[in-house]
């Protein structure tokens, strides 16, 4: 009876694991706990599906910024010193719940310390703050985008 209840919790476990796949676009997770162990990894073709959504929007806003002449600097947000990076993988939320305003836009000053955005990981909201005052130059994602590890998320000047 223990087995029949410890795959009940496995697969509770992996539902929520390839639920939460599909909410952050990961390709992977691996969960461990004592000597347990669940690893979770799509197939080429199911990762097809999200990623070349996600990477559409990029690429379209690269092929206008390469036929502008100034543009390739702003073409790699990652590289601006003003760049905030992405701590953790996760989905971006602009607002703190739906329907508020928004956090920070374009053009406003920030201190500080200040949230700019929410990153949601595993059901937990993260608040991500200003590592330094100045003025919000770009917002580089969307509300409900996922984001990877590093991605740059906004870029104070």
């Amino acid at each position: 009876m223990s087995d029949t209840k410890a795959r009940a919790v496995d697969t509770g476990l992996i539902r929520e694991l390839a639920l939460l796949l599909d909410e952050t676009g990961l390709t992977e997770i691996e969960v461990g706990a004592g000597e347990g162990r669940i690893r979770i990894a799509r197939q080429a073709p199911a990762q097809m599906t999200a990623p070349q959504m996600l990477f559409q929007a990029p690429a379209a806003a690269a092929a206008p910024a390469a036929a502008a002449p100034a543009a390739p600097v702003a073409a790699d947000p990652a590289s601006h010193p003003g760049a905030v990076p992405s701590p953790m993988v996760g989905t971006v939320y602009l607002a703190p719940e739906p329907g508020a305003p928004a956090f920070v836009a374009e053009g406003q000053s920030v201190r500080e310390g200040q949230t700019l955005l929410i990153i949601e990981a595993m059901k937990v909201m993260n608040h991500i703050r200003a590592p330094r005052s100045g003025t919000v130059s770009r917002l580089l994602v969307q509300n409900g985008q996922p984001v990877e590890f590093g991605e740059p998320l906004a870029i104070i000047e």
